[in-house]
This record gives C-alpha cells, structure tokens and sequence, in this order.
C-alpha cells in the first residue's frame, strides 16, 4: 500500500511508503547551549535531539526541539523550564464518508527538566475503515490520545482524542473527543453523507442531505521557524454529492489525497471506498535561549 504521509525529519518532503518500511526518525546531533538562570555562573543547560531551529516572538527567542518520528531528548547538563506542545496520531476516515478526528493535543508550560534522557514516541496516523488504530504521542511523561478512526459501514465514529465522524446512509453519531484533547465528530446522513471528524478547536459538522461534514478546525500551536503552524484539524466527510472540507491544521478534504503530515490531521472521508490514513502527530520542546 503507498502511504504519502509520513515525513522523514531530514528532509522536507514526505518519503515514507508504508507503516514500517522506514525507520523512524533519530535525533540529530545537534546542540543547543543555553546559560540559565538568574545568578551568574549558573550551569549551561545543554539538550539535543530532534530537529533543533530558532527564532523570536515578540522580542522573546525561543530554541525549540521537533520531532517527527520517535527519538530522545536528552539534557546533558544543567536544568531549565520547557514548554511542549503533543500532537497524537490522527484517525483514519472510512469508505462510508466519515472522516477521521484529529490526534488529540496536549499543552504545557513552565516544565522543569534536568540532566537526564527523555523518551520521545510520535504517534502514527491510523488506517481507513479502523483497521488499524492512530496511536498515542507520549513525551515528558505526558501523553496524547490518538484521533478516532471515521465509522465504517452502519458504526458511529470512534472515540479519540477527537472523535472520528459517523457513517454515512445510516445517521451514525460521530465519536467523542477526550477532555481538553479535543472535539467529537459529526453525524452521518442517511442521505448518503458522512460526518467530519473532530479537531482540537472545533467539532466536526454533520453531513447533510448528500453532503459531507466538514472537519473541525485545529489550533495553532508553538512556531517551529519564522511562521506559526496549525495542528489538529479534523478531516472532511464525504458524500455521494459534494465533499465536507478538512478542517484547518492538516485535515484531509473529502475524497482528497490525504491529510497534511506531521500535523495529526484526520484523514478525509471516502466515497465508496478507498484508502486514507490519519496524519502522524508531532512533539515540539521549547524553551528560551538568550538573545
């Protein structure tokens, strides 16, 4: 099966072809260096791995820590206060219409860190029709529930960080989302429409008449370069008439391509059949550097 949806961290085109025919990503060997704290002669806070960038916001520079794939973050001296942002995998739409929630998010700031290595799993993007499930993003000892899958034939949408949306043609309910993780899916239409799935930012729309749902939007999460990207869209429903839109933040639109990688997007809902999968999430460790 060809997959489009996964994106090697060394480059910026997405290269993966299959659930395991690629190693997940490996932290670079890149260092980043910070003297923290107040008091002079403090210990140098020291980190690597992942894709390590910078930039400012709002007088404030920021050195930040990406990871698209599995790898570690590991502090070889000193300790300072960091903020994460954890996308999970997003669900995979069906071939009924629905699409599939968005990977659930997880925010935090202020987080102490000291010498030591963190374990960093990015979530995969689940599979069409449920057969296989988005999974979980875990950093920091804090973790992000994978995107429910879009409801296969006459199934409401599966439960997630948001929730998947519900089968066309038999009114399926869309799928809840998990806490402040996320929104529920919309409901399918048994005018032969599925529903959207959920985004971080919003809940996915129901399908209508022939019409499928639109994916909920994401939210904008921690700038990974001079721009600030979205994360968490929903994807779009499809139907037997007119497409829903994917939600922003990597929703896949109805019968489209698939969602955007590396955002935790769900995928978009599929007329009759077909094969899109969820987006794979990310994790972003942030922290400030001085000027």
């Amino acid at each position: 099966m060809f997959r489009q949806d996964r994106t090697n961290p060394s480059t910026a085109v997405s290269n993966w072809r299959g659930r395991h025919d690629t190693p997940k990503a490996w932290p670079s060997t890149g260092v980043s260096t910070w003297l923290n704290g107040s008091l002079f002669g403090a210990a140098a806070f020291t980190a690597f791995g992942g894709i390590i960038t910078q930039y400012e916001d709002s007088g404030t520079t920021y050195r930040v820590h990406t990871f698209r794939g599995d790898g570690k973050f590991v502090v070889s001296a000193g300790a300072a206060d960091v903020d994460y942002l954890i996308v999970a995998g997003g669900g995979g739409s069906s071939g009924f219409g629905a699409g599939g929630g968005a990977g659930g998010v997880q925010t935090g700031t202020g987080v102490a860190v000291s010498a030591g290595t963190y374990t960093i799993v990015v979530g995969e993007g689940g599979e069409e029709n449920q057969t296989v499930d988005a999974e979980d993003s875990t950093a920091l000892g804090v973790t992000a529930d994978f995107g429910g899958g879009g409801g296969p034939s006459g199934t409401a949408g599966q439960d997630g960080g948001s929730g998947g949306g519900g089968a066309g043609n038999t009114s399926q309910a869309g799928g809840a989302g998990t806490g402040s993780q996320g929104n529920a899916g919309g409901t399918g239409s048994s005018g032969a429409a599925g529903g959207g799935g959920g985004g971080y930012g919003a809940v996915g729309t129901a399908g209508s008449g022939t019409t499928g749902g639109n994916g909920g939007n994401g939210a904008t999460g921690y700038g990974i370069g001079a721009t600030t990207p979205v994360y968490a869209g929903g994807g779009g429903g499809a139907g037997s008439g007119t497409d829903g839109t994917g939600g922003t933040g990597g929703g896949g639109d109805g019968d489209s391509k698939g969602p955007v990688p590396n955002t935790g997007g769900g995928a978009g809902g599929v007329w009759n059949g077909g094969d899109y999968i969820g987006a794979t999430g990310i994790v972003i460790i942030r922290y400030e550097v001085a000027a």
